[in-house]
């Protein structure tokens, strides 16, 4: 049987339920039509943050919010930060209109567990892994290159944004952003394994022997993916909305580049890990394209780009093992995560098979 799309929105799943009543009480009188009955679902994509749908009211009025949260238990001191997203995400759409706007930030825990904020609801077409029917399904090699073309393209767009009229010239530090970046995910890796990884470690002593000097800070996403964009669901090359913003921060722009990549399978290479860009459809192009569209669309010298696609592939691999973990130690019940050991492992080799 074909794999089918995962559906858009899906009941809560019980061990991420929290007290809608409370938060319903707590967004009364900060949101438009807040003082309306409330529904929510849940967004079944994704393996870290939840995101949660809020429909107020019922019918062709009724006003719907976007709500995210942390990922259950422990996370990694720096990620999954909802207050950075949230301030992001408040002046972001001023200079780059594909990012939702956020309206509410909630740091109090006693209100749904864990902080939280609300943005805008934005309509669009999430591909993760699979290529909607009416997309073609996989069998059309325009949709297909489309697809592949808004990843690049949006990603140089967004890059290009200049952060000091928007109020986000302070967002991050980009004075040793590589640096930082690279000794940072060498620390997570250490705190999820559960085991050694001879090659994992390997891959980790290189990327520290060989980082190459930054170009020019810009606005940086840092998990730039398809499955975190949406598309117009009449036109695959046009993008509505961008997502995940929670490590949002000024630094090396080919880092962003590097981590699409990194998840960007060319054909004959098998998928690795829970990539979910269908880089193998007939008419997506392949890895080395895209980095040269980007080249041309953005202007920026990629003769290191090398280094930041093997960063990519092991960042990547560090965020399976850290969702592994959650799994192994009790801290989330969800079966999707079972397997992502050996996904992990894969990434750490492919890190490995790609180094210069």
């Amino acid at each position: 049987m074909a794999e089918q799309p995962v559906p858009e929105t899906i009941d809560v799943r019980s061990d991420e339920r929290f007290d809608e009543a409370r938060v319903a009480e707590y967004l009364r009188d900060h949101l438009p039509g807040g003082d309306r009955p409330l529904s929510v679902r849940q967004f079944g994509g994704g393996h870290a943050n939840l995101t949660y749908l809020l429909r107020y009211g019922e019918g062709d009025d009724a006003v719907e919010y976007v709500l995210r949260r942390p990922p259950l238990g422990p996370v990694a001191p720096g990620s999954h930060d909802m207050a950075r997203e949230y301030r992001a995400l408040s002046k972001l759409w001023q200079g780059f209109p594909k990012a939702p706007r956020a309206f509410v930030l909630c740091e109090d825990p006693s209100v749904l567990g864990a902080p939280f904020f609300v943005m805008e609801r934005r309509h669009g077409v999430v591909v993760r892994g699979v290529i909607p029917e009416f997309f073609g399904g996989g069998g059309d090699p325009v949709a297909n290159r489309k697809l592949s073309t808004v990843v690049v393209d949006v990603l140089a767009e967004f890059h290009a944004v200049d952060p000091e009229p928007i109020g986000l010239g302070a967002i991050g530090k980009p004075e040793g952003f590589l640096e930082r970046q690279v000794k940072g995910w060498a620390g997570r890796f250490e705190r999820a394994r559960l085991e050694p990884v001879p090659i994992a470690e390997e891959v980790r002593t290189w990327l520290v022997d060989n980082r190459p000097e930054s170009p020019p800070a810009t606005l940086l996403h840092n998990d730039w993916r398809l499955d975190n964009m949406a598309v117009a669901r009449d036109d695959p090359g046009r993008c509505v909305a961008v997502y995940d913003w929670d490590m949002c921060t000024l630094g090396d722009p080919l880092c962003d580049l590097g981590t699409v990549l990194g998840v960007w399978n060319d054909p004959s290479e098998r998928a690795a890990g829970t990539t979910s860009m269908p880089t193998h459809a007939d008419g997506f192009m392949g890895r080395a394209q895209a980095a040269a569209r980007y080249g041309e669309v953005s202007g920026r010298d990629l003769s290191t780009l090398d280094y930041y696609v093997v960063f990519g592939t092991f960042k990547m691999a560090v965020v399976l093992q850290q969702i592994y973990f959650r799994f192994a130690k009790g801290q989330t019940r969800d079966e999707r995560f079972a397997g992502m050991a050996e996904g992990a492992k894969r990434l750490f080799e492919l890190a490995a098979e790609r180094r210069p």
